[in-house]
């Protein structure tokens, strides 16, 4: 579904069928936690998560180790929270950013190795689960076979391209690429009805480039010429591998590079397509054709096996309309560059190691600071979890989260959703007619907590004792058959875009659904044994973070159902945009490094969800709890912010914030913890904030939403 879900933290996935449309590399984040074996006490309609007495815990969920009680708190509340554990948790060599979100995706990460280790060493019955799992695995890890393979498993594909004379020849095999996984030229994949949202129709959308956004092509700041140029570097370097001598590899270079900007040109910015309005432009085969000519849409429609779709939206028509352009006036010659391109970028990281390295080099140096590859066995794994996603997470689920957290952790849920219909009603600035539909909105949220309650069938995917690269081809194969399969039928509201082992959760629009994977349901979010004021400060945020992502500048143009309409009165649509700007400019005034700021707007949506988050969970909180005893010298209001800040405690390289601001609609986590603590008069009052104090906001400049 092309970014129509908000996540609560951005993680990077494999190569795969849509490349911009697979849930979360291309698009945004969020995430919970609970832990293994969660202890949840009912009192009322709240949820106690402590003891009467509260007792400390053997491993305080707030230790003064992770803190720098030398800060004052209205001066800098992430470096008094967090300076102690960046400290003590410095950057890995092989990350550009580690903080505790990224923490816990070692422990799940971990667990994992765990499962698929032990499934890798036995003999498993052929075609099995565990064959499969076993075998992708064990191929991942055989780097000598690899190294003695080369590019031999992808003969087959290049020759393809070889073959190529005419412009139908290209066309044909655009169409068979995209079959295989690969985006060139653009994007197609299956996906709601914005407007009738119970409903899948076919969507294209724009896609072909090989840097991760169109502004790194036509932006003329240092940064974004800097990477074009070790682009180029990366691009020769590939072309060399696959046998090009020096002056064809630098031609070729050229002509990637000049497609490629093209098609950025005609691109829509990462800030215009967070308009839901903008992306939604529906239309039927023959209009298509009448705006895209040159291309044969029939012809392409057939190939990928979904005859003639009927009603299609196009994400971006005027890049549909460059396609036709590109179509009549590139030559064949320059296509079979392309695709070769396309071919050997896209498969890059799972060859020999100097294919590897050349592609770490640009995307994990040079675009993110990063100064070695993380270990194998963890890319292996993460491909093979990506594959066999829910098979895997089944097993996962079985090991590592009981059944009965499932229902204590619904219930929490429940209380966020009450307290959020308490603020909405008590909103000073709606009017009661969107009240009422926004109540409405609110109750009908699905919450989806742990894992699928029906599972993938993975019969059809094969696992062969091949090659790495072509089992990987083959998964994404797999996926592709399975989103298309989708189109023109009605929504399956059962399936899940995240698997259960994946450190993230979502909130989906479409479907105004709510959806925590298992594995993120651990500490630093939940605590086993943890005070109701760190619970609610964490988790409690984050569901409050993704019911109101609900209710965001893009949310909020979806209805119950999820279809986009808009059903706000004109005049509380601009109180709400007033508002929000509050928030949009205080983020852009924010200086990351040097001279640059965030960007505000590209990331208003996560800020408003971090705000009302806050002011959600502190609302449940306080309905949950009347304790006012300290602990470890911290009063609870004081445990609460805490615990939120502890969250998003982290330490992240300058080229990595600089890669984040541009493409990430999340703030730096630093930016995160203060943002907007600084709104919130009940932060003020738990740490004695003081006017003229940089956390400091007069009431005039805070922002005032959810």
């Amino acid at each position: 579904m092309y970014q129509k879900h908000s996540t609560f933290d951005i993680r990077s996935t494999k190569m795969n069928i849509f490349e911009h449309c697979k849930y979360f590399e291309s698009m945004r984040d969020k995430s919970l936690l609970i832990s293994l074996f969660l202890c949840i006490m009912i009192t009322g309609t709240f949820i106690n998560c402590g003891t009467n007495e509260q007792k400390p815990q053997v491993e305080p969920a707030i230790s003064l180790a992770d803190m720098d009680t030398t800060v004052n708190p209205g001066v800098d509340f992430d470096a008094y929270a967090n300076n102690g554990w960046k400290k003590l948790n410095p950057l890995p060599a092989d990350r550009a950013r580690f903080g505790s979100f990224d923490k816990l995706s070692e422990v799940a990460e971990k667990q994992l190795n765990e499962l698929v280790k032990e499934t890798a060493s036995k003999k498993n019955e052929k075609g099995s689960i565990a064959d499969k799992t076993a075998t992708l695995f064990n191929l991942g890890m055989d780097t000598v076979k690899i190294s003695q393979q080369g590019i031999k498993p992808l003969a087959p594909y290049f020759q393809e391209i070889d073959k190529l004379a005419t412009m139908d020849d290209v066309e044909i095999g655009i169409a068979k690429f995209h079959t295989y996984g690969f985006s060139p030229l653009f994007g197609f994949y299956g996906s709601s009805d914005s407007k009738n949202s119970s409903m899948v129709i076919a969507q294209l959308t724009q896609a072909g480039l090989g840097m991760p956004d169109r502004d790194y092509y036509v932006n003329d700041d240092d940064r974004s010429k800097d990477l074009r140029a070790k682009y180029a570097i990366y691009a020769e370097k590939l072309f060399k591998l696959l046998g090009d001598d020096e002056a064809t590899a630098k031609k070729n270079t050229q002509t990637i590079i000049a497609m490629e900007t093209r098609l950025a040109k005609a691109s829509m910015t990462r800030l215009e397509q967070r308009d839901p309005n903008k992306t939604y432009n529906k239309t039927t085969t023959k209009g298509l054709i009448e705006l895209s000519p040159a291309f044969n849409w029939n012809r392409y429609f057939v190939s990928q096996g979904v005859g003639d779709p009927g009603e299609i939206n196009l994400n971006q028509p005027l890049f549909i309309t460059e396609v036709s352009k590109m179509i009549k006036e590139v030559p064949v010659e320059d296509w079979k560059v392309y695709l070769r391109w396309n071919l050997i970028n896209g498969t890059a990281s799972y060859l020999s190691d100097d294919f590897v390295n050349a592609k770490f080099d640009f995307f994990g140096r040079a675009m993110s600071g990063t100064e070695q590859m993380r270990p194998r066995w963890k890319r292996v794994l993460g491909v093979t979890s990506d594959a066999l996603s829910e098979a895997i997470g089944q097993l996962y689920v079985a090991k590592y989260f009981p059944a009965e957290a499932k229902e204590r952790m619904l219930k929490l849920v429940e209380n966020l959703r009450i307290s959020l219909g308490e603020r909405i009603k008590n909103l000073e600035w709606m009017g009661a007619d969107t009240k009422l539909k926004a109540i409405e909105k609110l109750n009908a949220i699905n919450v989806k907590i742990g894992y699928p309650d029906k599972w993938r069938d993975y019969s059809a995917l094969d696992i062969t004792d091949d090659s790495y690269v072509e089992n990987v081809i083959r998964s994404n194969k797999f996926e592709t058959a399975f989103n298309y399969s989708k189109i023109n039928k009605p929504v399956d509201k059962t399936q899940w875009f995240m698997s259960p082992q994946t450190v993230n959760a979502y909130y989906a629009p479409d479907l105004n659904e709510i959806v925590f994977p298992a594995a993120i349901l651990q500490p630093p979010f939940f605590f086993l044994k943890g005070d109701d004021a760190v619970n609610y400060g964490a988790i409690g945020v984050v569901i409050g973070h993704e019911m109101t992502h609900g209710f965001d500048d893009e949310g909020r143009k979806y209805d119950k159902v999820g279809n986009l309409t808009d059903w706000w009165t004109p005049e509380d649509s601009k109180l709400f945009d007033e508002r929000t700007k509050v928030l949009a400019d205080q983020f852009s005034s924010f200086v990351v490094i040097d001279s640059v700021h965030a960007d505000g707007k590209l990331s208003l949506g996560e800020n408003i969800a971090d705000f009302g988050g806050l002011n959600v969970s502190y609302n449940a909180f306080k309905l949950a709890n009347k304790e006012t005893n300290k602990i470890d010298g911290f009063t609870p209001d004081q445990r609460f912010y805490l615990a939120y800040a502890h969250v998003w405690a982290q330490n992240i390289r300058d080229k990595e914030i600089l890669r984040r601001t541009k493409e990430d609609p999340h703030s730096l986590g630093h930016l995160r913890v203060i943002g907007p603590l600084r709104n919130i008069p009940e932060f003020y009052a738990a740490f004695d904030v003081k006017p003229g104090q940089p956390m400091y906001l007069d009431e005039a400049q805070r922002a005032k939403i959810w």
